[in-house]
């Protein structure tokens, strides 16, 4: 392949991987956000309590400590084209299976176990095992600007959720649900969607070989040689102190993006938000994190990784703080701040998931080691959501929950900085940067 077609091929194709994950991502995740609109709605016909239906969540998160080291291993042998469709076969059964059940079991197997599970391989934690290999200079912005397709499906879908549940009942709902994954996500991830660009022969960033073009080379990035040209293994990741300061991030991160998430419609119904605000609500959200996701992933392939780990969580802390003074005030101003706040910051949390352990565990086991770090954050969300359940069914409320949720944030936080990618691999900027200063 020539210089000139291996860089155009290079770009068309990476951004067409972007694209595709773009449509995935609108569908898959608001398909399990979706869960949110459809609590209440069982909760009414079942007379369930909150932490009864939002355990149904909490088992599908907890359970895929099961599945996601299969998604990976599926990955690495087979890439994207085999892991996403068996995950969104999955989701599809798990919805089509909702419209018969009638105990909390055949809830927690239906909308728990299959569709959760499955929404793990077509979702942020199935995307953020292969993209990343596609772009290393533009990594943070290719990243959030494929994740930002969610926030493009809750413009469209969950209102139209919303409706569905209003005028043909929530198992209709579902079957739309179902029907929309199987005929969208199952064939354009299996006709087009790859691993890695050297598997066709092209380089991230649609770049041509400096070797054979004669061209300059981009700045060097790597700060730690030895580190950086390691092929990690699981095995070896799992030794290092680095693994465990991002697992840690990553249980904290995700107890508060799902614990805030799932809970969130049913608290601003308790607080006297009508049906229809409280589902635009969260639309909302997703809307913003259109921008969140855009931006903060463009500015940590600037400022780094850890900048921008820090703003998108404290976007979730602050977005805490407002949800408690929603609780004694409950007005439209602090709710759409609320809004915004968590989708400009907190989403952007998205966009750099992936991207951090890719820049320091790079090798050929790298989706089993992001794996077993998505695992940790799951079991996470999954404690998020049931302990804000039984906060709520305990207490009448969710204010200690949001102080849970905020102090979560802040050891997040923490571990990001602590883990440290800077000192691995540096990203485009700090990079281009350190060359200009030599």
């Amino acid at each position: 392949m020539s210089a000139a077609n291996q860089k155009s091929g290079g770009i068309f194709y990476g951004w067409t991987v972007v694209a595709i994950a773009f449509v995935t991502m609108a569908i898959a995740i608001n398909a399990r956000t979706g869960y949110s609109l459809l609590f209440p709605a069982i909760s009414a016909e079942y007379g369930w309590s909150s932490a009864t239906i939002a355990g149904a969540f909490s088992i599908g998160f907890v359970g895929s400590s099961a599945f996601i080291p299969i998604i990976g291993i599926v990955m690495d042998r087979f890439g994207p084209k085999a892991a996403i469709p068996m995950g969104a076969i999955l989701v599809a059964a798990g919805y089509f299976g909702a419209i018969w059940i009638a105990s909390p079991l055949g809830l927690y197997v239906a909308l728990g176990l299959m569709a959760v599970l499955g929404s793990m391989a077509m979702g942020y934690i199935g995307h953020s095992m292969f993209l990343p290999n596609w772009f290393v200079r533009n990594r943070g912005l290719a990243v959030g600007i494929a994740f930002s397709g969610v926030g493009f499906g809750a413009i469209v879908l969950l209102p139209v959720l919303q409706w569905a549940i209003d005028t043909y009942g929530w198992r209709t709902a579902c079957v739309g649900i179902a029907a929309l994954i199987i005929i969208v996500v199952i064939p354009l991830n299996v006709m087009f969607q790859r691993r890695r660009p050297e598997d066709m022969g092209l380089l991230p960033d649609g770049d041509a070989d400096p070797a054979t073009t004669g061209g300059p080379k981009p700045p060097d990035p790597i700060v730690d040689r030895d580190w950086a040209n390691t092929d990690w293994t699981l095995k070896n990741a799992i030794r290092t102190t680095r693994f465990w300061w991002i697992a840690v991030a990553y249980f904290c991160s995700l107890f508060v993006w799902y614990g805030i998430q799932i809970h969130q419609t049913n608290f601003l119904l308790d607080i006297g938000i009508n049906p229809t605000e409280a589902a635009t609500a969260l639309g909302l959200v997703a809307l913003f994190g259109i921008a969140g996701q855009i931006v903060l992933g463009s500015l940590s392939d600037r400022l780094g990784r850890e900048v921008a780990w820090s703003i998108a969580a404290m976007g979730f802390g602050i977005c805490a703080v407002l949800l408690f003074a929603l609780e004694d005030i409950p007005n439209r101003i602090l709710l759409y701040c609320m809004v915004a706040i968590q989708g400009l910051l907190g989403y952007g949390l998205a966009s750099l998931y992936g991207a951090i352990p890719a820049e320091i565990f790079s090798g050929r086991q790298f989706a089993r080691i992001f794996a077993a770090l998505s695992l940790i954050g799951n079991i996470g969300a999954g404690v998020g959501v049931l302990v804000l359940g039984f906060i709520d069914d305990a207490y009448g409320g969710y204010q200690l929950g949001w102080v849970l949720c905020f102090i979560a944030s802040i050891v997040s936080t923490g571990c990001i900085w602590m883990a440290a990618p800077r000192k691995v691999r540096l990203v485009a900027g700090r990079a281009k940067a350190r060359a200009a200063a030599a």
